[in-house]
C-alpha cells in the first residue's frame, strides 16, 4: 500500500503563513479541530513546515514564551520531515517509529501533496482486523 492511498490530502490541510502569531495558530487549530497546522514556505525553493501542540506547549509553556511575541516561524519543525506519495507505507512507518513522530508531510517535487499520521496508518490496520 503506497502512502497517498491513505494520506490525508492537500486540501484537508490547514495552512498557515510563518509569520502567523502562535495565538492566531490556536485559533485555527480549535477552529477546524485539528491538532498540526502546515507552514507555507518560504519562497519557491524553501522548505514546508509543521507546528504541534508539542511545539507550542514546548515553547509557551515549558520554556515561559509570550504566546502574542512568538511566532510559527518562532516555533515550527522547519524544514518538516517528509516522505513522497509513491512510498510503500511500511516505510514511512518504520521512520516514524525510528524518529518518534507522528506526522510526515507528503511532498514530491518539492509540492505539497497530503500528510501522513500514525493515525492513517492505524486506521487502516483497524480496518483490516474488522475484515
Amino acid at each position: 500500500m503506497l502512502v497517498e492511498e491513505i494520506m490525508t490530502p492537500l486540501d484537508k490541510l490547514v495552512i498557515v503563513p510563518q509569520m502567523s502569531s502562535v495565538r492566531e495558530a490556536l485559533y485555527k487549530m480549535r477552529k477546524h479541530q485539528v491538532r498540526s497546522l502546515v507552514v507555507e514556505q518560504n519562497g519557491i525553493y524553501g522548505a514546508y513546515g509543521l507546528v504541534t501542540f508539542k511545539n507550542i506547549l514546548q515553547s509557551i509553556v515549558a520554556e515561559e514564551g509570550d504566546i502574542d511575541l512568538l511566532n510559527v516561524y518562532d516555533i515550527a519543525a522547519s524544514p518538516s520531515i517528509s516522505v513522497s506519495a509513491k512510498l510503500d507505507v511500511k516505510y514511512a512507518a518504520r521512520m516514524m517509529v525510528r524518529e518518534s513522530i507522528k506526522r510526515l508531510l507528503v511532498i514530491d517535487n518539492n509540492e505539497l501533496q497530503g500528510m501522513l499520521t500514525m493515525t492513517d496508518i492505524i486506521s487502516v490496520l483497524m480496518d483490516e482486523v474488522e475484515s
